[in-house]
């Protein structure tokens, strides 16, 4: 228990902790696995069409992001200064999770604190699926994100990327063959270290001048082919 006399005020999912047991389940379904995730269902509100003299410049709008971020109850801030608007994803109280709340209400005050008063004419708000839309973003592979290169429209790129993967493919084949071959090159040239890795030199292939003189043969090393002449 905190004894403290300035002790922090407790969250609201506290205090119904303290009155009736809460449920919340973090585990989301997908694509056959379990993931478990801080939110499910938050809020996303823009506040726009902000006073140019409350934004005062570049430096103050990335201050009030800043401290917008600080806030345990905002899950991503974006203070737009050329476009004077203001894009807050919080978590709203009647959220079914066990983070720390706040209001639009609360985030409007706290604005005001700051010097930007919010018009409610120029407020859009929206639900926002935590694990759909930024939980999968974040961690899925980056294919999600893909775009056409500079220069091409979708429709040219989905024709061209078959070929640009082959060819990507083959660029790193042939780099790692490359590697593997000088790799090879030299453990044949230091044998104690081809013998700490377990190096066995692959049997090298004799040339024609070779076969014909019948070197590399067990029993008949001395002996050659000889071209008998008139």
């Amino acid at each position: 228990m905190d004894r403290r006399e300035n002790a922090p005020e407790e969250s609201g999912f506290i205090k119904d902790l303290k009155t009736k047991e809460v449920e919340y389940d973090d585990k989301v379904e997908y694509k056959g696995k379990t993931y478990r995730v801080p939110y499910k269902m938050i809020k996303e509100v823009v506040f726009s069409n902000l006073d140019p003299e409350e934004l005062k410049d570049i430096e103050h709008s990335a201050r009030l992001q800043y401290r917008l971020l600080l806030l345990d109850s905002v899950v991503r801030a974006k203070v737009e200064f050329i476009w004077k608007k203001i894009t807050v994803t919080y978590n709203p109280p009647e959220a079914n999770n066990r983070k720390e709340k706040i209001s639009q209400h609360q985030l409007v005050e706290f604005l005001a604190k700051e010097g930007v008063n919010v018009s409610p004419a120029h407020v859009a708000e929206r639900d926002l699926d935590y694990f759909e839309e930024i939980y999968k973003y974040q961690f899925e592979p980056a294919t999600i994100r893909e775009h056409a290169p500079y220069g091409y429209s979708r429709e040219e790129w989905k024709k061209m990327k078959p070929e640009w993967e082959k060819k990507q493919k083959e660029m790193i084949e042939s780099k790692y063959s490359k590697f593997r071959n000088w790799q090879n090159t030299y453990l044949e040239t230091h044998p104690d270290l081809a013998k700490e890795y377990n190096y066995l030199p692959a049997p090298k292939k004799q040339s024609l001048i070779d076969r014909i003189k019948g070197k590399g043969k067990k029993g008949d090393k001395e002996k050659g082919f000889w071209f008998h002449g008139f």
